[in-house]
C-alpha cells in the first residue's frame, strides 16, 4: 500500500529546470485556456472548403493566414489548436475539483474518525479501484450520450480513489501530532479541528495529487474523444481533432502530429510541475 509521509529536507523541487519548463508550459496552457477568443486568429467553427488542408508554415505552399494550416473542412488549425487547450484545461480542473470534494471528505473523515469510518472508507476506496474508469466511462457516455457536463461528472465520480488514499493517510500522521491534541484540550470542536488544523496541514500533498489527476482527466478525456464518446462535435477537442484526422494521417500527417504533441507536451508539462511540487513540498511514497 503507498503510503505519503513528510520528510524536513531541503525544498528542492524549484531548483530543477524540470520544474520550471513545466511551469512554463503549463502557465502557456492557462493562459491559452484564459484568452482563447484574444490568441486565436480565426473562428475555430468557420469552415472554407476552398481551403481545406492547407499545409502549416514549415512546408511548401502554406498560407500565411493559416499558420498550422487548416483541417479537412478548411478550418484554421491554429485557432481550433487553442480552444482545445482551453477544453482540455477546463474538463482538467473541473473534473479534478470534483474527485478532489469526494475523495479528500472521504479519506479525512476515515483517517480522523477510524475505527468502523475507516473501514467503511477503506471498503469504498478498494471497490473504487476494481472498477474499470475507461470501461464504466465509455458505458456511462454512451448510454445518456456526449456532453461536456456529463463527462465531468462521469470522471469526477471515477477519479477520487487517489484522493481518499492520500487524504486518509496523512490525516492519520496529522491526528496524532502535538498541535492536534491541544486543540482538543482546548476544547474545539471536530469540525474546527478538521478545517483549522488538519486540512491545512495536508494540503501540500493534495496539492500534487491535483496535478497528476488533471493530467489524467485530459487523458481520458482525449481518449474519449478519440472514440466519439467524449466532447461533441464540433468542439475542437484535442482528441476529436485526432479522431477526424487518422483518415487523413498518411497524405497529410501534420493534421494528426499537431495535436498528437500539443496534448503530450501538456500532459509532460502538468506532470513535471507535479514533480517539482512533490519535492518542494518533501513529500515522497514508501512502499508498505
Amino acid at each position: 500500500m503507498s503510503v505519503v509521509s513528510v520528510t524536513t529536507g531541503p525544498r528542492r523541487g524549484w531548483k530543477s529546470v524540470s520544474t520550471w519548463i513545466g511551469a512554463v508550459i503549463v502557465g502557456i496552457a492557462a493562459i491559452c485556456a484564459l484568452f482563447a477568443p484574444l490568441l486565436a486568429p480565426h473562428d475555430p467553427f468557420a469552415q472554407d472548403l476552398g481551403k481545406r488542408l492547407l499545409v502549416p508554415f514549415w512546408m511548401e505552399g502554406t498560407d500565411p493566414a493559416h499558420l498550422l494550416g487548416t483541417d479537412q473542412l478548411g478550418r484554421d488549425y491554429l485557432s481550433r489548436l487553442i480552444y482545445g487547450c482551453r477544453i482540455s484545461m477546463l474538463i482538467g480542473v473541473t473534473v479534478t475539483i470534483v474527485s478532489a470534494v469526494i475523495g479528500i471528505a472521504i479519506g479525512v473523515l476515515g483517517g480522523f474518525l477510524g475505527g468502523r469510518v475507516d473501514d467503511a472508507v477503506l471498503f469504498a476506496i478498494t471497490t473504487r479501484l476494481s472498477i474499470p474508469v475507461v470501461l464504466v466511462a465509455l458505458a456511462v457516455v454512451g448510454l445518456l450520450g456526449s456532453s461536456m457536463h456529463l463527462l465531468v461528472i462521469t470522471l469526477g465520480l471515477l477519479l477520487w480513489d487517489r484522493f481518499a488514499v492520500v487524504a486518509r493517510s496523512t490525516t492519520m500522521q496529522v491526528r496524532n501530532l502535538d498541535f492536534v491534541a491541544a486543540a482538543w484540550c482546548a476544547g474545539c470542536s471536530r469540525f474546527r479541528i478538521l478545517s483549522r488544523e488538519v486540512l491545512p496541514n495536508i494540503a501540500s500533498h493534495l496539492v500534487v495529487v491535483a496535478t497528476l489527476e488533471i493530467a489524467l482527466a485530459i487523458l481520458l478525456e482525449a481518449a474519449l474523444s478519440f472514440l466519439g464518446l467524449g466532447v461533441p462535435p464540433p468542439l475542437p477537442s484535442w482528441g476529436l481533432m485526432i479522431a477526424e484526422a487518422k483518415d487523413y494521417m498518411f497524405f497529410s500527417p501534420w493534421v494528426i502530429v499537431i495535436p498528437g504533441i500539443a496534448l503530450f507536451v501538456l500532459v509532460l508539462g502538468i506532470n513535471l510541475l507535479g514533480d517539482g511540487l512533490r519535492d518542494a513540498f518533501g513529500t515522497h511514497r514508501t512502499d508498505t
